[in-house]
C-alpha cells in the first residue's frame, strides 16, 4: 500500500457503495450505524480521502488499528474522531480477534449541505477537524449517551418528510453536537494530565536544545509544524493542549524560549545586536529587534543598558 494512491470518495452516495451499503436517505447528509454493515467493516486496510466531513464514533472489541506509527485500540472507550474534506484516512489493522460486532456510528456531511448557513462560517473554527486520528476524543459513557441522543435527532429529522424547517433544525443539531465535542475535548486535555504534562516537558526540552544548537544560525527559527512533528502531534492538537494548560499557543512558546535565549546573550556577551540576531536564526536584525520589543517593551539595546 506504500506506493498506492488514496481512493477519493467524492459523494456520500459513493461512500455508501464503497462500504457495500444501501443508498443514503439524503444525498448530502447521512448517519450510518455500525450495525448496518452486513460484514465487519474495514477488515481490509483503508486508504481514502473524502470530499465531505466525516465524524465517527467507534467501539470494536478485539480490533486494533495502526495509523502511521501509532497503534490505536477501539476497545475500552467510545472513541470519536473527525475529518474535514480532503484529509486522508489511512488505517492498517495489525491485530484482529473479533469477539463481537462493532458499535457506533458515522456522520457524513457534504459541504453543500451547510452552504450559506451559520455552520458554514463556523465549522472551521473547530480545531479538532485538523487533529490526527490518534488524537481522537475518548468519551465517557455519559458523554457518549449525550452525543448519541443528538445523532438520533439528526437521523429522525432527515428521515422524516423534508420541509422548509428541516435543514435549519439539522444544522442546529450539528452545531450542538460540535459544541459538546469542543467541551469534551477541553475535559480530555485536563483529565489526561500525566500525558499532557509529559508533552509540556518534552516541548521545553526540545526548544532548549534547539536554541542551544550552535547551528541555529543556519537552521533558522523553529516552526510550529516542526515542533509538532517532533512531538508526534498535529499542530492543531498541540496548540489546543498548550492553550488549556498554559494559556499560550505553540508560536508563543517558541517566542518565549527565543526571548529567554536572547536575554542571555544580551546580558552575558559583548556580541552586537546584529550578531545576536544572526545567531538566533534571524535573517534581518530588524525583525529580531521588533519581536524583542513587542515581547519585553524594550529594544535589545535598552535591555542591555538596563541590565548593565
Amino acid at each position: 500500500m506504500s506506493n498506492a494512491k488514496p481512493h477519493r470518495v467524492q459523494s456520500i452516495s459513493e461512500f455508501h457503495r464503497y462500504r457495500g451499503l444501501p443508498g443514503p436517505k439524503h444525498p448530502l447528509i447521512s448517519i450510518i450505524s455500525m450495525e448496518d454493515f452486513t460484514e465487519i467493516p474495514e477488515f481490509n486496510d483503508m486508504y481514502a480521502v473524502f470530499d465531505f466531513y466525516f465524524i465517527a464514533l467507534k467501539r470494536m472489541k478485539g480490533v486494533k488499528y495502526k495509523y502511521g506509527q501509532m497503534h490505536y485500540d477501539f476497545e475500552d472507550d467510545g472513541i470519536l474522531f473527525f475529518m474535514s474534506p480532503n484529509q486522508v484516512l489511512k488505517m492498517e489493522i495489525y491485530e484482529k480477534e473479533i469477539s463481537e460486532r462493532p458499535s457506533g456510528w458515522i456522520l457524513l456531511i457534504h459541504p453543500d449541505f451547510i452552504w450559506n448557513t451559520s455552520l458554514a462560517k463556523t465549522i472551521r473554527q473547530y480545531e479538532f477537524f485538523d487533529y490526527s486520528v490518534h488524537e481522537a476524543l475518548f468519551l465517557s459513557e455519559k458523554e457518549e449517551t449525550t452525543l448519541n441522543g443528538i445523532v438520533q435527532l439528526i437521523r429522525q429529522e432527515y428521515h422524516s418528510n423534508i420541509d422548509k424547517f428541516s435543514k435549519q433544525i439539522i444544522i442546529t443539531h450539528i452545531e450542538n453536537l460540535l459544541s459538546y465535542c469542543e467541551r469534551f475535548y477541553n475535559r480530555q486535555f485536563i483529565t489526561r494530565e500525566k500525558a499532557n504534562h509529559q508533552v509540556l516537558e518534552q516541548l521545553e526540552k526540545l526548544l532548549t536544545n534547539y536554541f542551544n544548537d550552535p547551528d541555529l544560525a543556519s537552521t533558522g527559527l523553529p516552526t510550529v509544524q516542526y515542533v509538532a512533528q517532533q512531538l508526534n502531534l498535529s499542530p492543531g492538537y498541540l496548540g489546543s493542549l498548550l492553550r488549556v494548560h498554559t494559556g499560550q499557543n505553540t508560536q508563543q512558546h517558541i517566542h518565549e524560549k527565543l526571548i529567554e535565549k536572547a536575554k542571555e546573550k544580551l546580558s552575558t556577551t559583548a556580541l552586537s545586536i546584529s550578531e545576536i540576531a544572526y545567531e538566533l536564526g534571524f535573517e534581518h536584525s530588524q525583525s529580531f529587534s521588533k519581536l524583542f520589543k513587542t515581547k519585553t517593551n524594550l529594544s535589545p539595546l535598552e535591555f542591555r543598558q538596563a541590565f548593565n
